[in-house]
């Protein structure tokens, strides 16, 4: 692939103005050298203005969500997006977010450019468990653990109980919750089947990846083995269910 398309997929520009980059001489390697658009260099190598290119085609970003963002590239703003480079939801294929999180949640997010590892990931069919501290209104009551993991536990409006889920108190009005499934505002609408209400939602946990001390609006790109180990978990997940 010419050093014009690679530049264009990645939403430096369109073909002609990537064309341009070239011509004028703002694309080099790393070592100085003004590169044209025939030569054959790998992506780690190329600058453009002197600045590394943005995360290869492939790449999954891990970001640190804060509330009130939105998980689109067409709402209203704020916008996830506002947070990463502009070029992201330029890029063909675009940066796509891995699932949803709402405005009110925050926390771990995912984002890639491989259609078929968004859509492993976000299958029903994968059953990728995520981990959120959910801030209650009342305290625990003691029973929830027990309903949570039950696999009888029916949200207000389903047919279907949900699968059974994992909770962890963290104080009295505090706890983590493991999930296996990604339905509509679903621990809100747990913590609402046992009477209470969630103030604040964080997704702490995807599989083995964790959020750790990343700061608000701060992200990161997985390295090719923390990838190979969320599809792996994925792969599993959907082997052992039905």
């Amino acid at each position: 692939m010419s050093i014009a398309r690679q530049l264009a997929n990645l939403g430096y520009g369109t073909r002609r103005e990537t064309e341009r980059l070239l011509a004028t001489r703002r694309v080099t390697s790393a070592d100085g050298a003004v590169l044209r658009d025939g030569d054959r260099v790998g992506h780690d190598v190329i600058r453009v203005d002197g600045a590394p290119l943005d995360p290869a085609p492939g790449s999954v970003i891990l970001l640190h969500k804060p509330v009130g963002y939105v998980c689109s590239t067409s709402d209203r703003p704020p916008l996830v997006y506002d947070l990463l480079p502009p070029r992201f939801p330029l890029r063909d294929p675009v940066m796509a977010t891995v699932g949803r999180l709402d405005a009110d949640t925050s926390g771990l997010l995912l984002l890639t450019d491989d259609g078929a590892l968004n859509h492993l990931l976000t299958s029903p069919k994968s059953h990728v468990p995520k981990t959120y501290v959910a801030t209650l209104g009342d305290p625990l009551r003691g029973d929830e653990g027990e309903r949570f993991a039950s696999g009888a536990l029916l949200l207000h409006g389903e047919k279907t109980p949900l699968l059974p889920a994992q909770l962890q108190p963290l104080g009295e009005r505090e706890a983590a919750v493991t999930i296996s499934e990604g339905r509509y505002h679903q621990v809100r609408r747990m913590f609402a089947a046992m009477g209470n209400h969630v103030i604040t939602l964080r997704r702490t946990a995807l599989a083995a990846l964790e959020l750790g001390s990343l700061a608000e609006g701060q992200w990161r790109v997985l390295d090719a083995n923390e990838t190979s180990a969320l599809v792996n978990t994925a792969r599993d997940a959907k082997r052992k269910r039905p």
